[in-house]
């Protein structure tokens, strides 16, 4: 059995006291959630501040990006063992943002992913398609270059340890979802073709979120699908009734 995550991307918002605030929300909105891991992503700035309100609750703390150095002239990054000193366990890697905004690579992404590993990070990787290449019917086609880039060189061992976030471009941000069809639809591909490179143990074991403009409202139905083990939340991670409110429809479903 998969235990689902709910994560939230909190991207560029909150202040210190502001994070501190919405993550000691989370953590007491969260407690006795045992069915779900729920996973906060602060900037970076705060991320050390949140460390320090969470200690001892059930949540997770991830960085929304890592450089691959440990360390270097690499003005304005911040590296693996930054985040791990901060407090961190997880790390968001290839958001679209990332891609599109600071030109990422699948390479970068790639390297990212097998420096995570080795630093004992657990990294959520993430893909998805534009609105032209759903359009095109080229989705499936997308996501699965984007996964196989990702994945690239890292061993069988290793893929319990990762996380892949199926986001939808053209649903982030936007208020449209995917219906739980086409979410499930490419779910169950990345899924079969995980089995087809690592083997059925691997594919049953990854763990695949949703992503793009998921609220209460929608998450049931969303989870409700056989290979959506959880979700990445942008705009509804920021409040903490709506994550909570989030975390508590997975928890349940269990």
């Amino acid at each position: 059995m998969r235990k689902p995550i709910v994560a939230g991307n909190w991207k560029m918002n909150k202040h210190i006291g502001e994070a501190q605030e919405l993550a000691a929300g989370v953590a007491e909105g969260t407690n006795g959630f045992d069915d779900v891991e729920v996973v906060v992503g602060p900037t970076a700035i705060c991320l050390a501040p949140v460390a320090a309100v969470i200690e001892g609750s059930n949540l997770g703390l991830a960085a929304q990006n890592m450089h691959w150095a440990d360390s270097g002239a690499y003005t304005g990054e911040v590296s693996p063992t930054m985040i791990k000193d901060a407090g961190c366990d997880w790390v968001i890697l290839g958001h679209s943002e990332r891609r599109e905004y600071f030109h990422e690579s699948d390479k970068d992404i790639n390297h990212k992913t097998h420096v995570a590993i080795e630093h004992d990070l657990k990294p959520i990787v993430c893909i998805g398609e534009t609105l032209e290449e759903r359009e095109d019917e080229r989705t499936l086609q997308k996501v699965e270059f984007q996964v196989r880039a990702a994945l690239a060189g890292v061993n069988k061992s290793d893929i319990k340890n990762i996380v892949i976030a199926y986001e939808p471009i053209w649903a982030i941000g936007t208020g449209k979802t995917a219906s739980p069809e086409q979410a499930q639809e490419v779910h169950a591909d990345i899924r079969s073709m995980i089995a087809d490179i690592y083997g059925q143990e691997a594919a049953d074991a990854i763990r695949i979120l949703y992503g793009g403009s998921v609220k209460p409202h929608n998450i049931a139905e969303i989870i409700a699908q056989p290979d959506v083990d959880g979700a990445l939340v942008g705009g509804a991670s920021l409040e903490v009734d709506s994550f909570v409110s989030i975390a508590e429809t997975v928890n349940s479903k269990q």
